[in-house]
């Protein structure tokens, strides 16, 4: 994920409503969102080549979703894939608070990483760059590839969106809207985090356009008050073209994971 826009106990009917957008390159092999298999109660797309996820949740309420933290100087080729952290949170019955205790000791062998987990009780963020785990309180929160919160263009214009489509739920249409803004930042206002100016270009935007790499899906997830959910997932193709679309209705009511 390089975009994930949370409304956290905001809205009376839906307590939990996700607006995210995964950026990646589009040759790494990737399977759409759905029930794995292996894990019926877990609904999450899968990085085939990490065997992880970037975002997923379960039929027992559990939810967790990923960004990289952007600094190429620190990257580390031999570091395990940071997918199998929402993978291990989302096939576990652990705290969110009692995880990421746990993971605070094992986070500086991943790449930069953050990581927000949630169980329809509490929700909770951490950073192996930040190194301090924080439990969210009420409100709208964004994160992209730099620390939850970060005023980067396209988190404070996404918060924003979200905060006004939220009066238009259940219909998601305003939230996919959002996720589909592919509007450049001006260079003014563009971080600088050890990519050239034209990629800081590129991915100023909601929507990722370029050659090879790009937004390959969009995914809304809403948790409603009465304990149904709808894990609602739109690929794309190289060139923006529209792929396929996966819309999931579950209820979190269930004893399983």
């Amino acid at each position: 994920m390089c975009l994930i826009l949370v409304a956290w106990r905001v809205h009376p009917g839906f307590p939990l409503v996700v607006a995210a957008n995964r950026d990646e390159f589009f040759a790494r092999p990737t399977r759409p969102a759905g029930f794995w298999p292996e894990l019926p109660n877990l609904v999450a797309g899968q990085d085939l080549q990490g065997n992880g996820t970037w975002m997923g949740a379960t039929c027992g309420g559990r939810f967790a979703a990923l960004t990289n933290f952007r600094d190429p100087a620190a990257h580390r080729d031999d570091a395990p894939s940071r997918g199998h952290l929402v993978r291990d949170f989302l096939t576990e019955t652990t705290s969110p608070e009692a995880y990421l205790d746990r993971l605070v000791g094992l986070a500086s062998a991943y790449n930069g990483f953050n990581l927000l987990v949630g169980d329809g009780q509490t929700l909770a963020w951490f950073s192996n760059v930040a190194g301090t785990p924080k439990l969210l309180p009420p409100g709208i929160y964004g994160v992209s590839n730099h620390l939850l919160d970060t005023p980067w263009p396209k988190v404070e214009a996404g918060k924003s969106a979200v905060s006004r489509a939220l009066a238009a739920l259940p219909d998601d249409g305003p939230l996919f809207e959002l996720l589909r803004d592919d509007a450049i930042h001006p260079d003014e206002n563009l971080p600088r985090t050890g990519v050239s100016l034209d990629w800081e270009r590129l991915l100023s935007a909601a929507f990722v356009r370029a050659p090879d790499y790009g937004t390959r899906s969009s995914t809304v997830l809403r948790v409603g008050a009465d304990g149904m959910a709808v894990f609602d997932e739109q690929t794309w193709l190289p060139g923006a073209q529209i792929g396929g679309r996966v819309r999931l209705r579950y209820s979190t009511m269930s004893t399983g994971v």
